[in-house]
């Protein structure tokens, strides 16, 4: 009773102080049951069973743990990382974490299959308290972006809003992309060029939430170009092309390759095929984009310490103003320029010359619409 006790009020006990991805051939080597020994003697000793020193023995422990396996408490593998008791693999502040989490996800996000879990842990968890006054479900960690789109089918219905999106289609599309496997989907809005719509047959990589919708991340199974298309502009359709999957190794190299994409671009536009293999492989010849910010804007600009990894920040003239550089590849100039324009006359664009024609010609249309020539 005391080493399931341990196992409880302890989950994890047992892992490694190193985190996988540090963690030396010593470490790989590592394993868990002499700090679970540990853990369970200072359990013994506050629950008043002070025990010698050279007990519990390692074989005892192990015979121990044998008895849990055969009555199911514990799983029939190998715990090299740390015991836990089925899925009570979280301590109290981390499942706190995680709830809060789960709820800004269900609730702000709309991600109906994360609602339908967080109702269903929060009907099992009522009344469990995680502080001295305070309810585990009192959200003291909130992720406020909002999806401006209908994204739950069964509130849809329940409020008459229906729409035909791929939203529907979660159960089949969230299985293909655990499976790998190949599906046939139909784009049914093209607010930009018009031209991509119609069916697309493509390998799901991931759903994505970036601001205020959510995204599928994709893999075309014609020239494997990477594209990522709002969901509610997905029709309520999803065929399973490919009864056997390409396997989970093929689907994490997509989305490490797109991972990259997004990193050394701004925003989501992630271009066309050609240009995809010419950054990938570092052929690709980016472009340096440089604006200045003026006051008051530019110390909040100055804040963005990490707004991305190639970005460099001066300030001129007793810091009258603020030169913000980065260097982008060409897809993600009209993502910047978007960017850039929601500070208004706080911004002078200075490179590249397209930029810079654009952000003028922008200031010389919202003049000409106020009556100003």
């Amino acid at each position: 009773m005391l080493l399931i006790r341990t196992l409880l009020d302890y989950p994890g006990v047992g892992q490694p102080e190193q985190p996988l991805g540090e963690r030396s051939d010593r470490t790989y080597h590592h394993q868990a049951i002499a700090p679970l020994r540990h853990q369970l003697r200072q359990v013994a000793a506050a629950h008043g069973y002070p025990w010698p020193d050279a007990y519990p023995a390692i074989a005892t422990l192990n015979k121990d743990l044998s008895y849990l396996r055969q009555w199911g408490i514990l799983e029939r593998r190998m715990y090299r990382w740390g015991y836990y008791l089925g899925t009570g693999v979280m301590t109290k502040p981390e499942l706190k974490v995680a709830l809060d989490a789960l709820r800004s996800q269900a609730h702000n996000q709309g991600d109906p299959t994360i609602r339908e879990i967080y109702v269903t842990l929060e009907r099992r968890l009522r009344g469990f308290q995680w502080g001295q006054d305070l309810p585990l479900s009192y959200p003291v960690r909130q992720i406020f972006n909002r999806a401006i789109h209908w994204t739950d089918p069964t509130l849809m219905m329940e409020r008459g809003e229906r729409r035909e999106t791929l939203f529907h289609q979660l159960t089949v599309l969230e299985e293909a992309i655990a499976q790998g496997q190949a599906i046939e989907i139909s784009q049914r809005v093209d607010h930009y060029q018009g031209q991509n719509i119609g069916m697309m047959t493509v390998w799901p990589l991931q759903l994505l939430y970036y601001d205020i919708a959510w995204y599928l991340v994709h893999e075309a199974c014609q020239d494997g170009c990477f594209g990522i298309t709002r969901m509610d502009r997905l029709g309520n359709y999803c065929r399973v092309l490919t009864l056997h999957g390409r396997g989970i190794a093929a689907q994490e190299q997509s989305l490490r390759e797109v991972g990259q994409l997004l990193d050394q671009g701004w925003g989501l536009k992630l271009g066309d095929r050609h240009q995809q293999q010419a950054e990938l492989t570092g052929s690709l010849a980016f472009v340096r984009a440089k604006v200045r910010f003026f006051a008051p804007v530019a110390v909040f600009i100055a804040e963005g310490e990490k707004r991305h990894p190639r970005q460099v920040m001066r300030w001129g003239q007793e810091k009258q103003y603020l030169d913000y550089e980065v260097m982008l590849p060409p897809r993600s100039l009209d993502e910047f320029g978007i960017w850039v324009q929601r500070y208004a006359s706080h911004a002078q664009v200075l490179e590249p010359d397209l930029l810079v024609k654009r952000h003028s010609q922008m200031a010389y249309d919202l003049a000409k619409r106020y009556g100003h020539f």
